[in-house]
């Protein structure tokens, strides 16, 4: 037996419908067009990032590894710059600013690095506060400094670690004044 409310549908006569708007054409579907639009440029966007981070690495790296290339170098900042008064001379005080990154390509001994870092800096800073500013005004003189230091770093980390750790040490800011 039917509900009442199918009595009652069936019972009036359908009823047309009318144009929800008046010049219904175009501008009454824009915003669907462009919401619609908007979402396959999305979809689009996000399937090509879904396809390009699943790729299989180069493949040059490969040969790159079988030619004898050394692992890729890792840096290590000593922040904040050292600052120290340069040893004594004739015409005055002197300081010296320098920044120093260590260099090695070993994840561990970058590790390594880091943890004995405050030891490091206190290995430094009494190694840079001892030259005079004679002794760092030129390019050798700098360049003696900085085999010193990395010097200092691996007996320090040898100690420490059993590996020297770091394979080079640069200045990448030096300034005397």
């Amino acid at each position: 037996m039917p509900a009442p409310a199918d009595k009652t549908s069936r019972s009036q006569p359908a009823k047309a419908t009318a144009p929800a708007q008046s010049g219904g054409g175009l501008g009454s579907k824009l915003p669907t067009i462009l919401s619609a639009l908007a979402l396959l440029v999305a979809a689009v966007s996000a399937a090509g990032w879904f396809i390009s981070s699943r790729k299989a690495p180069e493949p040059a790296a490969a040969p790159a590894a079988a030619a004898g290339l050394p692992a890729q170098a890792q840096y290590m900042a000593l922040e904040p710059p050292f600052v120290v008064n340069l040893a004594a001379s004739e015409d005055g005080p002197h300081y010296l600013q320098v920044e120093i990154q260590l260099v090695t390509r070993d994840t561990n001994a970058l590790a390594n690095l880091e943890r004995h870092a405050p030891a490091i800096r206190a290995r430094l800073l009494m190694l840079l506060a001892q030259q005079s500013a004679a002794d760092i005004a030129d390019r050798a003189g700098k360049e003696r400094l900085q085999k010193e230091a990395l010097e200092e770093v691996q007996k320090l980390m040898r100690a420490e670690t059993g590996n020297p750790s770091a394979e080079d040490l640069l200045f990448t800011s030096f300034v005397t004044q």
